[in-house]
This record gives structure tokens, C-alpha cells and sequence, in this order.
């Protein structure tokens, strides 16, 4: 059952060291600040899990708590790759990093089955494709059926999900509008699972019900960070920051740079901070 609660306690009271994590967002609704709150609380030996890393992974495995990364795709979307993460697997930098590279296919499916309740993802994929070559959890098996060979990938099943979205009523469900992404089958395959809104209100009735897509009972905690998911984008409240992540590049490419970036802008701010950061782009 959903409990409002202030990130700091959202955060440490959710995320131990040693767990899988995931921050889950597509595009917009990237919960930035919930990644920010773990990096100021020093969690470590994180098994990180996502469909698209992009800057804020970078970040959280820039300042070394992450020891592994599940994923499909990885970039500084729209501009290039990802430097921190670079540097950890080229040279080990903080420290080494694992990675389990997956289709995009393969991870929406091991999230569904995580969902369900399932051990492993069963669907048709990876044929001809050479990432199994490199990566030990992705399987065939052979439909009992049809005779059909397919492949299979476990399940992903974090200990706590966290996600962005746009706003959560008094009882603690959850609306999220426009990209939906895996958000849902994120938090649904999740022990536990965090929810950062931009506001609460009295209720949906002026909504459609099916824009409610994350009940109360699903979700561990709810937390209220307007600007939450900055520097990517909240549909109806504020624009993606474009300069941000062209700023990222230059930034991530310094180990100096980076630290001293995540020391004034990280491990020095507050989730209040988002709310001024998106101030200036504003409405959509």
C-alpha cells in the first residue's frame, strides 16, 4: 500500500546496498531525482537494471554504485555515448562493471514476466543475432507445441523499482500520461517500488480510468518532486532540456569535470532543487 513520504526517507528506506534496482523511464519520466537520492545516500554494489541508460545511469555508475548492468541499448540520447559508463568498463574506473546486454525485445519481455510472476521470458527473437555469443542468459528453447524454437531470457524481478510520473491522488494510484514505456511492468515485478509525482490531487474523476494504470496497493511509497524528472521531459508540465544533455557530453568526458559536477549540482543539492531547474522551460 502506497505511504507519502519524503524522498530522502523513500530512498533509505527502499534501496540497500546489493540490490537489483531499476529506474525506469522511456524518453520522458526519467525519475532523475530518486537516482540523485541514491547517489547522496552512498548505496553500493547495485545491479543496475534498464531498458535505455542514459545520463543519469551514467552518473550513478560514474560515482561507483553500480557493479553490474542489465540492459538494452546505452547513450546520451541524441548525442553519443555514455562516458562514465565507458570508462568503468574500458578501465575499470571507479570500478569494474558487468554487463548482460540485452534487445530492447528481451526486456520488455523479462520485465512482463517479472510481472506475472514468471521465471523466465519466452518470445521470438534473437535469431541470426550474435549478442547470445556474449551473453550466457539468453537461451532456446523449443515450444513443446509447435516445435517452434524460440528464445528465452530470465525474468527481471527487481528488489525496488523507481519511477517518475506526472500525478498521484490522496489514496496513492498513480497516472501517467503519454509514454508509457515499461514503467508499469517495472514496478509490478518489483519488491518494492518508489514513485516520484510532480503533484498530488483529490482524485481522476475527471480523467479517463484507464490513464490510472498503477493502483495504490502496487507501489511501496510515494514521494512529491515537482521537476523530478528533469533533464528529461514530464508530458503536460515541462520540455525536455536539450542544453543539458549537450552539456553532459563535455562534462562526462573529465573524470575531474565529473566530479566536481556531481559534487555542486548531486551531492550538495536537495529534490527541492528540481522544482527551480525546470522552472525556466516552461509548460508543454
Amino acid at each position: 500500500m502506497a505511504t507519502f513520504m519524503p524522498l530522502k526517507q523513500a530512498v533509505a528506506d527502499n534501496l540497500r546496498d546489493g540490490d537489483t534496482a531499476a529506474f525506469e523511464g522511456f524518453t520522458h519520466l526519467i525519475p532523475t531525482a530518486a537516482a540523485h537520492e541514491a547517489i547522496r545516500q552512498g548505496i553500493k554494489d547495485l545491479t543496475l537494471v534498464r531498458m535505455t541508460p542514459d545520463v543519469v545511469y551514467d552518473q550513478m555508475i560514474g560515482m561507483g554504485l553500480a557493479k553490474k548492468l542489465v540492459f538494452s541499448y546505452a547513450g546520451n540520447p541524441g548525442v553519443g555515448l555514455l562516458r562514465r559508463m565507458r570508462d568503468a568498463v574500458e578501465n575499470a574506473y571507479p570500478r569494474p562493471i558487468e554487463l548482460e546486454e540485452h534487445s530492447h525485445a528481451a526486456m520488455a519481455n523479462a520485465y512482463e514476466a517479472g510481472a506475472a510472476g514468471l521465471p523466465c521470458a519466452v518470445f521470438r527473437g534473437y535469431l541470426g543475432a550474435e549478442l547470445a555469443r556474449v551473453n550466457a542468459n539468453i537461451k532456446q528453447v523449443t515450444c513443446p507445441f509447435s516445435g517452434e524454437v524460440l528464445a528465452a531470457v530470465p525474468a527481471v524481478r527487481p528488489d525496488a523499482t523507481f519511477i517518475h510520473a506526472q500525478k498521484a491522488d490522496r489514496k496513492g494510484n498513480v497516472l501517467i500520461e503519454g509514454i508509457i514505456g515499461i514503467q508499469k511492468e517495472a514496478v509490478l515485478a518489483a519488491k518494492r517500488a518508489v514513485v516520484t509525482v510532480e503533484e498530488v490531487v483529490e482524485d481522476f474523476s475527471d480523467l479517463h480510468p484507464n490513464l490510472t494504470i498503477l493502483p495504490h496497493w502496487a507501489i511501496t511509497a510515494v514521494s512529491v518532486v515537482p521537476g523530478g524528472a528533469h533533464p528529461s521531459y514530464t508530458h503536460g508540465y515541462y520540455p525536455r532540456d536539450n542544453a543539458t544533455y549537450l552539456e553532459w557530453d563535455k562534462i562526462a568526458a573529465d573524470r575531474e569535470l565529473f566530479r566536481a559536477w556531481m559534487d555542486e549540482n548531486v551531492i550538495k543539492a536537495t529534490p527541492e532543487d528540481f522544482a527551480a531547474r525546470v522552472a525556466t522551460l516552461g509548460a508543454v
